[in-house]
């Protein structure tokens, strides 16, 4: 069998059009893409239709009007994700050779990831390994899987549906999701709330909020509560949703352990049901074919650990 390296193709290819293909795909069309490189939209045309000359493929489709990836193209960038995740770990890599404990740290989180167990492992990690950095970016569930499919993070905290190709999850923690009105409501400041109330009600709510979505039982919840089958209001981001809740563009379900500081303060205010409310499960992911940094391994094996040692049940947020 040949090595990497004496196989012709990898010495033939071009490596920076391959850099120029992801951002063409990350910036969405070739005119975005030359104004991120601050290079003439005719050099990127150039440099993309070299790449496909070299695959024998077409990558992507475009028009003045319309830009899109193939399925060859597809392919191709999520390999070259993963080639230039691995490329952008060597510094860490190396500086993990120390005595001490170093390093990087990327982190996917969603943007509702409130755990207390979360942020002690991660004060108890800092204090035992202070020269460790971090980055943690924010962003939709179905983007965290990517990232960590193509390599760019350490882990990542999200919700999911079914088992990520290629990737490795356990439950960090459990949470529970009520519906709330805002002060401006109708409903607002009332008790005993008869569940007819909320048919036909305005509802606003995630972008996973679907009957075939991580938050499925909310999705069926609402159906079954009556309340309009088109939310007016979806976003990604849990800070967004409950703007739109407080603004009464519509009733919204929130993490109640999350949503109680606000119903405290007067800015929101549960409304019915109130019991046998959907239970959603946040998983930590992995990538077992990512090279860790001593740092990355430390932390992780400090996670699993608290997982494997606390149950879920001390693991589940009632409110």
């Amino acid at each position: 069998m040949l090595k990497p390296y004496a196989q012709r193709f990898p010495w033939n290819l071009d490596w920076n059009l391959l850099r120029t293909f992801m951002v063409v795909v990350d910036e969405g069309g070739i005119t975005p893409a030359a104004h991120f490189l601050g290079l003439k939209q005719p050099t990127i045309s150039v440099a993309l239709k070299r790449l496909e000359d070299i695959m024998g493929r077409k990558l992507v489709n475009r028009s003045p009007k319309h830009f899109s990836v193939t399925p060859w193209g597809r392919v191709l960038y999520a390999e070259a994700s993963t080639i230039f995740g691995a490329v952008a770990q060597l510094p860490d890599l190396m500086g993990g050779l120390e005595d001490e404990v170093t390093g990087q740290i990327s982190i996917a989180v969603a943007s509702h990831v409130v755990s207390s167990h979360f942020d002690s492992v991660l004060e108890r990690f800092n204090a035992q390994y202070p020269r460790v950095s971090y980055t943690i970016s924010t962003m939709d569930s179905a983007d965290v899987i990517a990232h960590l499919q193509q390599n760019q993070v350490t882990f990542g905290i999200c919700l999911m549906q079914q088992d990520p190709v290629g990737l490795e999850a356990r439950v960090m923690y459990r949470e529970f999701f009520g519906f709330y009105c805002g002060p401006s409501h109708r409903l607002y400041g009332q008790d005993n709330i008869d569940v007819a109330e909320l048919r036909d009600e305005d509802a606003v709510s995630f972008q996973t909020d679907e009957l075939e979505g991580s938050l499925s039982g909310v999705a069926r919840l609402r159906r079954r509560l009556g309340m309009r089958s088109e939310p007016r209001g979806l976003s990604s981001n849990l800070p967004e949703v409950r703007r739109m809740i407080v603004a009464n563009i519509g009733i919204g379900a929130l993490p109640v352990h999350i949503a109680r500081k606000d119903v405290q303060s007067g800015l929101l205010w549960q409304v019915p049901p109130y019991g046998a409310l959907p239970a959603v499960d946040i998983h930590m992911l992995t990538n077992p074919k990512r090279s860790m940094n001593r740092a990355e391994m430390a932390l992780l094996d400090m996670l699993q650990t608290e997982l494997d040692t606390v149950p879920l049940t001390e693991r589940t947020y009632h409110v």
